[in-house]
């Protein structure tokens, strides 16, 4: 494999000395670029996109020639794609977000459910990944992905997006032995997904826990926090003669924040709901952090992102151990010269903490 020009992104999450912040951004790339768009019409629709490993390979690598301060790509694909490949059918209504033609509602269900074989049942993904690197050649790292369990459940509970989880709150209190039987063969799948992953060519990976925060504080452990656990403990950590490091977001997880960095994960995601330097001071040396500015940022001038990203530089402080994100993805109505400010911002306001 080529040599990286950019491991910045590595090493902070490594908590090695590095010269500035890195930054990326979650769904860096998205409806906010113009050729972005351009490339999702081309394809017809998103699951279209997102199938295409030469497209795909395309739209991951558009911010990365519009932003060159970006220190990280990542793999465009959608949390998704596991129960999709367990027959759950996925598709996207227009104003709705993401469906499944098939619900769990069961234990039969889940019994019939197979875990998914990453190169046979999900080698569109793992050709994206191969494509996407090798078209990098060496620019900056590549990051993988996948939802969590609980994440992943709720959407084939739910039968897709949920206010308020009612039904798989309903199985996890009524039927745990059903839940912790999806949950289980969920995290056999995103192991075996984020280690495909992984040998394709993502030099990082990170799993997205974007419903952990719904639940209570004792569930949060046994049927969220668990899962992700067991996932780390089963991933590949050294290819290609380096570390391949871990990121866990959980949104609204800040109250948990010393639980998950127990797990082995090399750093964790905050959301903008936590003061980035408290977490510090709680988590220690344990994990580097990742974020947390508050996506709505992005609709002010430059002159107040700028403002915020010194504020949240300063919170947390010298040393490494930090990269820079948002709290959550950027949204589709943000001005692209505003993303542009942000990532000017953090390598300029940083290389200060960085002496």
């Amino acid at each position: 494999m080529t040599a990286l020009k950019n491991d910045r992104f590595l090493r902070a999450l490594l908590k090695q000395p590095v010269d500035v912040t890195p930054i990326w951004m979650m769904r860096q790339a998205g409806r906010y670029l113009p050729e972005y768009r351009a490339t999702r019409a081309k394809a017809g629709d998103f699951v279209s996109l997102m199938k295409n490993p030469e497209l795909a390979c395309e739209v991951t690598i558009q911010p990365l020639d519009r932003y060159p301060q970006l220190d990280a790509a990542i793999l465009f694909s959608d949390i998704l794609t596991i129960p999709d490949a367990m027959g759950q059918g996925l598709f996207f209504e227009t104003g709705e977000g993401p469906r499944f033609k098939k619900v769990v509602s069961n234990l039969a269900d889940i019994e019939a459910l197979s875990v998914p074989d990453p190169e046979k049942d999900l080698g569109y993904v793992m050709d994206a990944v191969r494509t996407i690197r090798r078209e990098l050649n060496g620019r900056v790292p590549l990051i993988g992905f996948s939802g969590s369990p609980w994440t992943l459940a709720t959407y084939m509970v739910e039968g897709g997006s949920s206010k308020d989880f009612r039904k798989t709150k309903a199985m996890l209190y009524d039927n745990p032995q059903a839940l912790h039987a999806l949950l289980d063969k969920l995290a056999q799948s995103v192991t075996a997904y984020l280690n495909g992953q992984i040998l394709a060519g993502a030099q990082a990976v990170q799993i997205f826990d974007s419903w952990g925060g719904s639940l209570s504080a004792a569930a949060y452990q046994e049927f969220s926090l668990a899962y992700m656990k067991k996932i780390v403990d089963g991933l590949i950590r050294e290819h290609d003669g380096r570390r391949v490091p871990v990121i866990l977001f959980t949104k609204g997880g800040g109250l948990w924040l010393e639980s998950l960095a127990d797990t082995g994960a090399e750093a964790l995601g905050l959301d903008w709901t936590c003061d980035i330097g408290s977490a510090r001071a709680r988590v220690g040396d344990k994990v580097a952090l990742q974020g947390n500015m508050d996506p709505a940022v992005l609709y002010a001038k430059p002159a107040a992102i700028r403002a915020e990203v010194a504020r949240i530089l300063a919170a947390y402080g010298a040393g490494s151990g930090h990269v820079f994100n948002l709290g959550h993805g950027i949204t589709p109505e943000v001005d692209p010269a505003h993303a542009g400010a942000f990532f000017e911002a953090v390598h300029e306001l940083s290389a200060q903490y960085h002496q």
